[in-house]
C-alpha cells in the first residue's frame, strides 16, 4: 500500500490502508470463505467512502462481480 500511495504524491485526502491479517475485514463482516477452492478466507471486493470516521457509502460486490466498487462509482458519490 505504501508503494501504491507514493504513486499519488499530490494526494492529501485519501488514506491507503492495508488489512494483511483480515481483522478489519472480519470486523466489517466482509469475509469471503473460498477454502473449498483452496484459497482460504479472503476479503470481499468493496469500496468505502469515509468522512470524519463515518462510513458514508459502502459499495460491496456480490460474487465475483466488479460493478459497484470501482473508482468511478465512488467518485459519483462525492
Amino acid at each position: 500500500m505504501k508503494a501504491w500511495a507514493k504513486t499519488f504524491p499530490e494526494n492529501k485526502h485519501v488514506k491507503f490502508l492495508a488489512d494483511g491479517a483480515g481483522k478489519y475485514t472480519h470486523a466489517l463482516g466482509l469475509e469471503l470463505d473460498l477454502s473449498e477452492k483452496g484459497l482460504g478466507v479472503r476479503s470481499r471486493r468493496y469500496a468505502l467512502l469515509v468522512d470524519d470516521l463515518k462510513v458514508k457509502v459502502a459499495n460491496v460486490e456480490s460474487g465475483g462481480e466488479f460493478t459497484v466498487s470501482g473508482a468511478d462509482e465512488i467518485l459519483k458519490a462525492l
